[in-house]
């Protein structure tokens, strides 16, 4: 009798080790899947600045040469304007991608991933139990 509740609690401690190691992975997945959004997001909205500090420059170099070729034209305001709104766009990611994009990318990628893993589930789910 003694030795079965000693085999039973040796099981006992097995499964909850087992738990322990599961739940362990878990966290390192959510963990890893944090950290990787947050990079992403990091990147895109950095993407994002560069690619409109880019244009905000080649617009502003051409609208710079239209206007010392053809110093009153009309063409060096339309090209202006441009410049400007992409110069404002630049600034207006940059001023509030910490705050506003960033989380917001975060919050996608998290949503994506759950997303993915529910439906992970699903098919195993509908796979054992047809």
């Amino acid at each position: 009798m003694e030795q079965t509740d000693k085999e039973k609690t040796f099981e006992d401690i097995i499964a909850q080790v087992k738990d322990y190691i599961d739940t362990r992975k878990e966290y390192m997945r959510l963990y890893v899947v944090e950290k990787a959004s947050k990079i992403f997001a990091d990147l895109v909205t950095n993407l994002t600045v560069v690619v409109c500090f880019i244009l905000a420059f080649l617009f502003g170099t051409v609208t710079l040469a239209l206007f010392l070729s053809d110093v009153l034209g009309s063409y060096t305001r339309g090209f202006g304007c441009v410049a400007l709104i992409y110069l404002a766009v630049a600034l207006l990611v940059y001023f509030t991608k910490d705050k506003y994009i960033e989380k917001a990318i975060i919050n996608m990628a998290i949503r994506k991933y759950f997303n993915k893993l529910a439906d992970k589930e699903d098919e195993e789910e509908k796979v054992q139990h047809p």
